[in-house]
């Protein structure tokens, strides 16, 4: 398929199975299973991450999330970013989820983000449409939202050992702010600054 008869827009409700598995592709299985209690693993998982892109006030919702997707509506990439001031509001949602689906108390989490960045929570790209330009159209599209939304710069983590995602990243203008962990992993943060224009 033509990269061009992929359109970037806004997520749609209907989505979230195909938006949650890509978001757990972004996170890794590794990452997932880390939040999971003794008993439960990835299907368990899927089935909590995909209510949480269906609420509307969750870090992971649709409302939060742009897509890739092919004139027949196969979402084959995301992008899911929020504004970072409303961490702890959001979060309450993927506490109580993962309380009641994955037997776990993720409540003393450490915080990724904070005012004054639009944080990119997840991106990915379905595997078969890799090495497109996809992921970049997503993060251009990312930064244009953080503008249209007044906040000054996109933030994310990028987990120590994915140089690849590190290089993408840097390839469209972001740059090294500092070090953190998350999902048990050191990570990286990544600031983009939104004043001037994105590539």
């Amino acid at each position: 398929m033509n990269v061009a008869d992929i359109t970037v827009r806004a997520a749609r409700r209907s989505e979230a199975p195909q938006i949650a598995r890509l978001i757990m592709t972004a996170m890794t299985d590794e990452c997932c299973l880390h939040f999971c209690g003794e008993g439960y693993g990835l299907d368990d998982f899927r089935q909590m991450m995909t209510l949480l892109v269906e609420h509307d006030a969750s870090q992971y919702s649709w409302r939060n999330t742009l897509v890739a997707a092919t004139a027949d509506g196969r979402v084959v990439g995301i992008a899911t970013a929020y504004d970072g001031a409303r961490l702890h509001a959001l979060r309450r949602t993927f506490v109580s989820y993962a309380q009641r689906y994955l037997g776990r108390d993720h409540s003393a989490m450490d915080d990724e983000t904070q005012a004054g960045e639009l944080y990119l929570d997840s991106l990915a790209v379905d595997p078969a449409y890799r090495r497109r330009g996809i992921a970049s159209r997503l993060l251009e599209a990312t930064a244009r939202r953080a503008r249209e939304m007044g906040i000054p710069q996109v933030g994310l983590l990028v987990d120590t050992a994915n140089p690849a995602g590190e290089r993408l990243y840097r390839s469209v203008g972001f740059s090294y702010a500092g070090d953190s962990r998350w999902g048990g992993h050191p990570m990286k943060h990544l600031v983009l600054s939104v004043d001037g224009p994105t590539r």
